[in-house]
């Protein structure tokens, strides 16, 4: 009875090696480095969480930058590192050198959700840039192999509004922007950086957010309209919906 036993448990050992071995095996395009590092902005008394996402691969890596703000997540603090995964891990493992930024704090006041929003939540949106670009001076110290001249911000819901403002800032520092639903502040109208942003089914923009028909020609900027939900465009999409902005993001990277 004790040989048999033993016989069943090695077996259990051998097939659950074997499971881990073809999830590995079948996740082998998405191989790729995480580091987290606090950065600290002594100008602002600020700490800015980071995450970077690089392909284990270095043949793989195309040295482009790619900036990452999230959405709103009512100060939990790990924004950056649990919300959009599913984006961040697949565009290193493309090779694409990715930073992600936690811009709220648990410390910081709460988003405004009250009044005019385009100008109560504009304090946030400042912040937000200003962490940005310090994280930008910091990553070109650090990193000065990278590809400067194609960075590309990215940013979904109020993470896309500062990527925005952010524009507006310092046009020259960035080659285009990719706006995952930024709904209250005002797009740039510009075809230097180049503007593309996906638009959810559930929830319009703002008046002016979005250019006109004149204006998307004159710059051409893309406006794709979507049938994904504002709030599904971080970890809580679908298989499909994570396919479909996956596959329009690298798209429009490629571009």
């Amino acid at each position: 009875m004790k040989n048999i036993l033993i016989i069943i448990l090695s077996l259990i050992i051998i097939q659950c090696s074997t499971n881990k071995r073809a999830i590995y095996s079948e996740d082998k395009n998405l191989k790729f480095k995480l580091d987290t590092l606090s950065l600290f902005d002594q100008n602002r008394n600020r700490r800015i969480p980071i995450a970077i996402y690089q392909s284990k691969n270095i043949k793989r890596s195309n040295k482009i930058p790619i900036i990452f703000s999230h959405g709103y997540g009512e100060n939990n603090g790990g924004d950056y590192l649990k919300a959009y995964t599913y984006l961040t891990e697949f565009l290193a493992s493309k090779g694409y050198f990715v930073i992600s930024i936690q811009h709220e704090l648990k410390t910081d006041e709460f988003l405004a959700m009250t009044g005019k929003l385009q100008e109560t939540r504009k304090p946030n949106w400042e912040r937000g840039a200003k962490n940005i670009l310090y994280v930008l001076q910091k990553i070109k110290k650090d990193y000065p192999q990278l590809k400067y001249n194609e960075l590309t911000l990215i940013g979904h819901s109020n993470g896309g509004d500062m990527t925005a403002l952010f524009v507006h800032q310092y046009p020259k520092l960035v080659s285009k922007i990719i706006s995952m639903d930024n709904r209250r502040m005002e797009l740039p109208r510009t075809s230097n950086p180049k503007i593309f942003t996906l638009r959810s089914k559930d929830y319009p923009a703002d008046e002016n957010v979005l250019p006109n028909h004149e204006e998307l020609k004159k710059y051409n900027i893309t406006v794709q309209f979507t049938n994904i939900n504002h709030s599904s465009m971080d970890n809580d999409a679908n298989e499909t919906e994570r396919n479909y902005l996956k596959m329009k993001i690298l798209e429009y990277l490629k571009k």
